[in-house]
């Protein structure tokens, strides 16, 4: 079981993203994130940030559900996602799922990307997730299911990723090292069920793409 962040960026396909909340074990909210919650009719376990980007309708309807509520300043040293990471670890979780995390603030994108830094450097794993995408990062080992119609991508967010093995990509690394700025991982294509992938040193983001 995980934990969910729910933010305040783009969620297009809301019954796309149900299964993440039927698999919750604890749900935050972030500000804004809120009208998402209210769409799908969601009870949050907690509600917190500034509430700059929240109306006061949506956070009132939620002090009347007895939804517990962190309010924050708003000259703050944290985006409201990192306060909501920062709760979740606080109470234990291990794996966190973030959704809304991406949108048309490329700052909010880049900054919630390298969260699941400080989270791997927490020990705690981290996903970003919407209708075209997952990312995470890797930093040892992992196998990756493959899925109909995806890509993946491994873009070095290290200075470089050296010991770069995979196996069931089309296109195969053998203990290769790839720098910062390479292009040279991107849009690779699964040819078995499952993908491993392992490096010796650096930290690579994983992005399972589709169209």
């Amino acid at each position: 079981m995980y934990a969910l962040i729910v933010c305040n960026g783009s969620i297009i396909d809301y019954s796309y993203h149900k299964k993440f909340f039927e698999e919750a074990d604890f749900i935050v909210c972030a500000d804004g994130g809120a009208l998402h919650l209210q769409r799908l009719g969601i009870k949050p376990d907690v509600l917190l940030g500034d509430f700059d980007s929240i109306e006061d309708k949506h956070l009132e309807y939620y002090k009347e559900q007895n939804v517990e509520i962190f309010k924050f300043p708003s000259e703050k040293d944290m985006t409201d996602t990192e306060l909501a990471v920062d709760t979740v670890i606080d109470k234990g979780y291990k794996d966190i799922v973030i959704i809304g995390g991406t949108g048309t603030r490329l700052d909010h994108t880049l900054s919630n990307i390298f969260l699941l830094k400080q989270m791997l450097d927490r020990g705690v794993r981290g996903r970003i997730v919407n209708e075209y995408n997952e990312i995470f990062l890797i930093s040892h080992s992992v196998e990756i299911e493959a899925e109909e119609g995806c890509y993946l991508t491994l873009l070095p967010l290290t200075s470089k990723v050296e010991g770069i093995t995979t196996k069931g990509l089309y296109y195969p690394l053998k203990g290769e090292t790839i720098e910062m700025g390479s292009t040279r991982g991107v849009s690779n294509c699964f040819v078995a069920k499952t993908a491993q992938i392992s490096i010796t040193s650096g930290i690579l983001i994983a992005i399972k793409t589709r169209e």
